[in-house]
């Protein structure tokens, strides 16, 4: 029972909390950043690959492959920010005084390098779904909802046909009672909107995780790594097994 109630709390609750819409602008800017992206990762690489025999391929490919890498850095900053997601850092820690030659092969055989093109491209088609999602909830959950206020000037249609069955009933709301009780349908249909943005939101941080932190840092690492390659690093305490029981202990 206790669990049910948490649920429902939770299900009503949505509108009030900040991180739902926090999970919506995030939703909401994964289309135009997942096309950003998608177009110049495509232009940049195809470009650069094509003029790889000569010196300007290089110089292409090179500047290709560090706006790619500060893309990660954002998407990552981002998913910690609005989405509070724990992400391990991108990279381990890079020794002071090391030279750009032995900073770009650290990089390059960084495997969330790798992973983090599959998740910028990837971000496109899951960055269009998610749009879809949003949109089609707020239309359909906002127009029912306000339709008391322009049923009898603009009374709204709703078709529930369905090829095949004998009864396609179209439900033209032309009266006050029709547009409360369309009202209260929409009031739903906005809080299981709220959930599925949710979802899909809790979908996306997780993924962020997996694709662009190293779990492979140990501890210790993870205390001292910076975010991204060239960020000052954290001050590191004592040995693992110290932090790992004043963590059990708190």
């Amino acid at each position: 029972m206790d669990t049910f109630s948490k649920a429902l709390a939770n299900f009503f609750g949505a509108p009030l909390q900040g991180q739902t819409y926090l999970n919506m602008l995030y939703l909401f800017l994964a289309f135009p950043l997942g096309l950003i992206y998608f177009i110049f990762l495509v232009t940049g690489l195809s470009l650069g690959l094509a003029l790889a025999i000569l010196w300007v391929g290089l110089l292409i490919l090179l500047g290709v492959f560090a706006i790619w890498y500060g893309m990660l850095a954002f998407e990552r900053a981002m998913a910690i920010g609005m989405l509070r997601e724990t992400i391990p850092p991108m990279a381990p820690q890079v020794a002071p005084g090391t030279g750009i030659w032995q900073r770009f092969k650290t990089v390059l055989g960084n495997p969330v390098t790798w992973k983090g093109l599959v998740y910028l491209v990837a971000k496109f088609p899951l960055g269009v779904f998610s749009f879809v999602v949003l949109v089609t909830f707020l239309s359909t959950g906002l127009a029912l909802l306000l339709a008391p206020a322009y049923y009898t000037f603009l009374p709204p249609v709703i078709d529930l046909t369905i090829n095949g069955l004998p009864f396609n009933p179209i439900w033209v709301l032309d009266t006050l009672q029709e547009a409360i009780i369309a009202s209260v349908a929409g009031i739903f249909v906005l809080l299981i909107g709220l959930q599925a943005f949710n979802g899909l939101a809790w979908v996306s941080g997780k993924f962020a995780r997996v694709m662009l932190g190293n779990a492979s840092l140990t501890a210790k690492e993870v205390s001292s790594v910076p975010s991204a390659v060239g960020e000052p690093a954290e001050e590191t305490s004592a040995e693992p097994a110290q932090a790992l029981g004043t963590a059990q202990q708190e």
